[in-house]
């Protein structure tokens, strides 16, 4: 029997590497986004431990040195949360990014998937003509071998 060949299985196959790398490049910009909400979640508790401790330290005894660091430390936490979610929203943009890329090189494999199973498609049907044909031929040649015989 005939074995079925795909012209094209090498860019099939670099677009199976090529859509791994995506999903490669995706995870890994997931997990830094994961990573980047921890930290921001961190920073939010962090601050609210700087108030709680403002708060602390205004109710009781008032130390002003105390009191001024922890409010410059609740204006730092501040200012690096929104740093931090300025990150969040760049690293956002990135995770798109590999979204559709990542979208663009599955839907590049699926084409080349449906062109070869279209290919073998028609690989089949050639190999039913074929065998159509033989089985036709076969016929064919018992029938006028019997016509000879009952001719004789």
């Amino acid at each position: 029997m005939a074995k079925f060949f795909y012209r094209m299985q090498n860019i099939l196959d670099i677009k199976y590497k090529l859509e791994d790398q995506a999903k490669q490049e995706y995870q890994e910009v997931r997990v830094k986004l994961n990573q980047a909400l921890d930290d921001l979640q961190y920073m939010i508790s962090r601050k609210e431990g700087y108030v709680l401790e403002f708060i602390e330290l205004t109710s009781s005894v008032l130390d002003i040195i105390e009191i001024t660091n922890c409010r410059n430390a609740i204006i730092l936490m501040e200012e690096q949360i929104r740093l931090q979610e300025a990150k969040i929203v760049q690293i956002e943009n990135e995770l798109e990014l590999a979204r559709i890329k990542l979208n663009q090189v599955v839907q590049e494999r699926k084409i080349h998937e449906k062109l070869k199973e279209k290919q073998f498609e028609d690989f089949l049907q050639e190999i039913n003509k074929k065998e159509k044909k033989e089985i036709d031929e076969l016929i064919s040649y018992q029938y006028n071998k019997n016509g000879d015989n009952l001719e004789d």
